[in-house]
């Protein structure tokens, strides 16, 4: 929760949530991490892409998102850390399981994971990734889903697997993350079928992205209904959505922020979060009155730290 004296907000929790692909080093990424640290926002999470999207050249290129969460594992203390979403087209199941798990080691337990299918084509042609079709990405995806998890929750017995892409055979599954049953897996997306039923399944949290309210309730709704169908307590998940922020102290600012990310502020104000203070408050507080037990604030101008302290002072602790 951001540290406040008064008027603490009700929201469980607030995300810094970035893009890197867009361009940035790692030492760009470490500042944006310290500051929300710093300012009590209570996690960093990153994009889990190879290429960049958009106008801009990209420059000096994307990162490998468990490769900087390794790295920032150690440079941080308290924050959380994840991926919103890994692509599951990008890695075996089990080096992933085995990568998260090192990674949550290294982090004292600080480490969320979230899993997609997969859908940009253009980074898996620009480097080499096979690209299957959609019912195929999916079936990975949930043999991902069950394998990782699988392993997490085993006991000293081997563990062994079939799916229909993936297949593990007497595997000792470790390592173990230091977090008890395993990393948080968080399902994002918002197909209407198979995305409810594996959030219900595997999820510990599930995320709307940049939707408006009336669709991320729905999705809500979807994913609860999946949960009543295998008999889970809908509310042993969280709900989350994604929202991108261009917030300024004045609308000169505000404006001087969403252009500095190519946006048109009137645009951002209706489909993000954007403007002034209390704009911003009002439209997240539209999403936490549908549903929203977590709001990860999509940052694009790594190197705006204001942008950041802005936020953690003026909108957090009003969003209730």
């Amino acid at each position: 929760m951001i540290r406040s004296d008064t008027n603490l907000s009700q929201v469980t929790d607030f995300r810094i949530f970035t893009e890197p692909q867009q361009g940035a080093t790692y030492d760009d990424l470490l500042a944006v991490a310290l500051t929300a640290e710093e300012l009590g926002f209570d996690a960093f999470f990153r994009s889990d892409h190879y290429l960049k999207m958009g106008e801009g050249t990209g420059r000096p290129g994307p990162t490998d998102a468990w490769i900087t969460l390794a790295g920032l594992a150690r440079d941080t203390t308290t924050i959380r850390l994840g991926t919103l979403v890994n692509s599951a087209t990008f890695r075996m199941p089990g080096p992933l399981a085995i990568s998260v798990a090192g990674v949550d080691q290294m982090s004292g337990g600080r480490i969320e994971m979230g899993l997609g299918a997969g859908w940009y084509e253009g980074e898996h042609t620009a480097y080499g990734i096979p690209f299957p079709s959609l019912g195929e990405r999916f079936d990975n995806l949930e043999d991902q889903l069950a394998i990782i998890s699988g392993m997490w929750a085993a006991g000293d017995e081997p563990f062994t697997y079939s799916g229909k892409i993936w297949s593990v055979e007497d595997s000792p599954a470790l390592p173990k993350p230091v977090q008890e049953g395993g990393v948080p897996i968080i399902i994002g997306g918002g197909g209407p079928r198979r995305t409810p039923a594996l959030a219900a399944r595997y999820g510990a949290e599930y995320n709307r992205p940049f939707s408006s309210v009336e669709d991320f309730a729905q999705s809500c709704d979807r994913v609860r209904a999946a949960c009543e169908t295998i008999g889970r307590d809908p509310g042993s998940l969280q709900y989350s959505a994604a929202v991108v922020v261009a917030c300024g102290a004045d609308e000169a600012e505000a404006q001087s922020r969403a252009a500095a990310i190519g946006r048109d502020l009137d645009e951002l104000r209706q489909n993000g979060a954007a403007g002034l203070p209390g704009e911003v408050v009002e439209k997240l507080n539209t999403y936490v009155a549908a549903g929203a037990d977590r709001l990860y604030l999509q940052v694009l101008d790594l190197a705006d730290l204001d942008h950041l302290r802005l936020i953690g002072a003026e909108v957090v602790p009003h969003v209730n």
